[in-house]
């Protein structure tokens, strides 16, 4: 199953490079990925985590779900893609070329910490904490947010979540796009 998700994944970022017209160095450069790990990932051979795919997304301005939401939910363990440990993400709504929003569902193991680099620049995210309790960063301090609580912010800084309890924390995270982004 696994080979089927990174070859799926491959794929994917291998029709947006042939789009752009850009070489694996190129792509290197727009992303931040090395071009050994951005080949490997072509290749089907690496898993990327998730934070790998923001980075490739963002060089690419393409939304997640352009990696994400080809993989369909028979494919993985209950809806849930686990390409490290400690996260799991479904994509409920892929990327809408209308609205410029996709919607995520994250589930953050228990005592796991997920930070994120900096997206794009009008990348909002919006949180809505569906179960447990958690905390998001922004602003270089952490916020407790629980079960009803949303947050929105501008994601064009570093940011991250966490879970500091020992049950799982599930929320769900509605990313909206500036205009210029294109699939």
């Amino acid at each position: 199953m696994t080979d089927k998700i990174n070859n799926a994944i491959g794929n994917q970022l291998k029709l947006a490079r042939t789009k752009k017209a850009w070489s694996l160095d190129t792509a290197s450069r727009h992303t931040g990925v090395s071009k050994a790990m951005l080949g490997q990932i072509e290749r089907g051979e690496s898993s990327p985590t998730v934070a790998k795919l923001w980075k490739v997304a963002n060089g690419f301005q393409l939304p997640l779900s352009y990696f994400l939401g080809i993989i369909g939910k028979s494919d993985l363990k209950q809806g849930l893609l686990k390409t490290e440990k400690g996260i799991a993400i479904s994509t409920l709504f892929p990327f809408d070329e209308v609205t410029k929003i996709e919607v995520f569902s994250l589930t953050l193991s228990p005592l796991h910490q997920q930070m994120s680099s900096p997206h794009n620049t009008g990348v909002i995210e919006h949180i809505l904490v569906i179960e447990g309790d958690m905390e998001y960063f922004l602003d270089n301090k952490w916020h407790a947010i629980q079960k009803g609580d949303t947050v929105r912010f501008c994601a064009n800084v570093a940011h991250g979540y966490r879970n500091l309890t020992d049950k799982p924390a599930t929320f769900h995270n509605i990313i909206a796009y500036s205009d210029e982004l294109k699939t």
